[in-house]
């Protein structure tokens, strides 16, 4: 949602006349279609069918580049905000997508860290902590 939020709010503004939007659409885009591609995936339960691919690396790898290209989007988009425009709409809808794409940087930030934890095996609760292997 948050994505969604960054890449609709900048769309409807005059980017095209500003470069540096073009690289905080195509990392919002992007990554917004990706994560609703995995989102479908897990919701239909499709990891289960190709139980080859390790999910929990692919997807800490997938938060992980998420993380820092949101975090280039988020300097990006907020660098170039210029409170100055002509255009008093731009710049609320920028300044409002800068703040979408610094939640949308901290959500891909959390979710690396759990899935890092699902990864190293570390979310484990108390029930499967107290079984030993006695022979």
């Amino acid at each position: 949602v948050l994505g969604l939020l960054v890449w609709a709010l900048i769309a409807d503004t005059t980017y095209h006349l500003h470069a540096a939007y073009g690289w905080v659409m195509f990392v919002s885009i992007f990554f917004w279609i990706v994560t609703v591609l995995f989102f479908v995936t897990y919701l239909l339960q499709l990891q289960l069918k190709f139980y080859v691919i390790p999910w929990s690396l692919v997807l800490m790898i997938f938060n992980a580049v998420a993380t820092v290209l949101y975090i280039t989007a988020f300097v990006t988009c907020a660098a170039a905000v210029q409170p100055t425009s002509w255009r008093q709409w731009d710049y609320n809808r920028r300044a409002a997508a800068s703040f979408f794409a610094c939640l949308a940087m901290i959500a891909y930030g959390a979710s690396t860290f759990f899935s890092f934890r699902a990864w190293k095996g570390l979310g484990s609760n108390a029930a499967t902590s107290q079984v030993t292997d006695h022979a």
